[in-house]
C-alpha cells in the first residue's frame, strides 16, 4: 500500500474530526433565541396624585407592563380616565384601576370623594371640642354627645360613633400642604347610612364632641355612657335604679287612697250591727 495515500487519508480524517468538533462547539456555546414576553400598555399617572384631583392627559399616560401579569381593572387608554376625580392616593406610576376613582359624570368636589354606599354627614360643633383645630382631612375621630335623657335628672356623655373618617374640615377636603391647622366648626364625617342616622339624631340632642384616634388604631368600645355623678367616683347606677331614675316622677306619686265614710244614723240602724257585749269582769280578773 502507499504511504503517501495513507498519510493523506488520515489527514483527510483529521481535518474532518476538527471541523465537526469546532461545529458542534459553537452550537454548544450559541445562547437560545431570546424569547420576548408580551407587554400590554396601562394608564398610570404620571406624577403622584392627591385625593380629589381630576385626571387629564397632562397629570397621566401609558406605561408598559408584562403581559403575564394582567391588572384586573385597569385602563389601557387615557381617554377612558380623563375627566374622572381620583378617591384615594395614587403613586406615580401605579396603575390607575377603576375602583380608585369616582363614577363617570359626577364631576368635581367632594361628592367625587364618596365612595359607593356610603355617605357624608356634617356636624357642628365648637373650636375647643373640635380637639383645638387638628382635625384634618383623614383624621380618624369617635362622636360623643352630651345631653339629658327624658326623666333623668343629670346628664350624660354617651359615645355614638367610632373610627369615623374626616372628609372635610369647614370648606377645606384636603390638608395644608405646609400641615397648618386651622379652627373650624364644622366637620363633615364619611359615614353609612346607618351611622348618618345616629349623627344626626345626636346633633339634635345636645353638644357634639370630636375625639382624635390614631389612623392605625381600629379598635371598638362599643355603645358607653357616663354620668355626671360618676366624676365624682360613684359607681356605675345598677339596671334597677337606672330604671327609677328614667321613670316620670308623676308614676311615682300618683297612687289612689280611697276613704269610705260611716254615718252614725246608718250604723244604727243597720241590720247586721251589733252592739258589743259588755266584758265579763270575772274575765278580767
Amino acid at each position: 500500500m502507499n504511504p503517501r495515500r495513507i498519510l493523506f487519508a488520515l489527514l483527510l480524517a483529521l481535518f474532518a474530526s476538527g471541523l465537526c468538533t469546532w461545529i458542534v462547539s459553537r452550537k454548544l456555546a450559541a445562547p437560545p433565541p431570546s424569547q420576548t414576553a408580551p407587554t400590554v400598555t396601562y394608564a398610570v399617572p404620571s406624577r403622584a396624585i392627591e385625593a380629589g384631583e381630576v385626571l387629564n392627559p397632562g397629570n397621566t399616560e401609558l406605561a408598559a407592563w408584562p403581559g403575564a401579569a394582567p391588572v384586573d381593572g385597569a385602563f389601557s387608554r387615557i381617554a377612558d380616565v380623563n375627566g374622572r376625580a381620583v378617591l384615594y392616593p395614587l403613586a406615580k406610576g401605579q396603575p390607575i384601576l377603576d375602583r380608585d376613582l369616582s363614577a363617570t359624570g359626577s364631576g368635581t368636589g367632594l361628592a367625587t370623594r364618596i365612595p359607593d354606599g356610603m355617605r357624608a354627614v356634617a356636624l357642628r360643633s365648637d373650636e375647643v371640642v373640635g380637639v383645638a383645630g387638628f382635625l384634618l382631612p383623614g383624621s380618624h375621630v369617635d362622636v360623643l354627645v352630651t345631653y339629658r335623657p327624658d326623666g333623668s335628672p343629670e346628664p350624660l356623655t354617651a359615645t355614638v360613633l367610632e373610627d369615623a373618617v374626616v372628609l372635610a374640615t369647614g370648606h377645606q377636603i384636603q390638608p395644608d400642604p405646609e400641615g397648618k391647622t386651622s379652627d373650624v366648626t364644622v366637620v363633615t364625617l364619611l359615614l353609612t347610612p346607618q351611622e348618618s342616622q345616629r349623627a344626626v339624631l345626636a346633633g339634635t340632642q345636645g353638644a357634639i364632641h370630636f375625639v382624635l384616634r390614631n389612623v392605625g388604631d381600629a379598635g371598638r368600645t362599643g355603645d358607653t355612657a357616663t354620668l355626671l355623678s360618676q366624676l365624682s367616683g360613684s359607681p356605675r347606677p345598677t339596671q334597677r335604679a337606672a330604671i327609677r331614675l328614667a321613670a316620670p316622677p308623676s308614676q311615682a306619686l300618683a297612687r289612689r287612697h280611697e276613704i269610705e265614710t260611716i254615718l252614725a244614723g246608718d250604723f244604727n240602724s243597720s241590720a247586721d250591727a251589733r252592739p258589743a257585749a259588755p266584758l265579763d269582769r270575772g274575765a278580767r280578773r
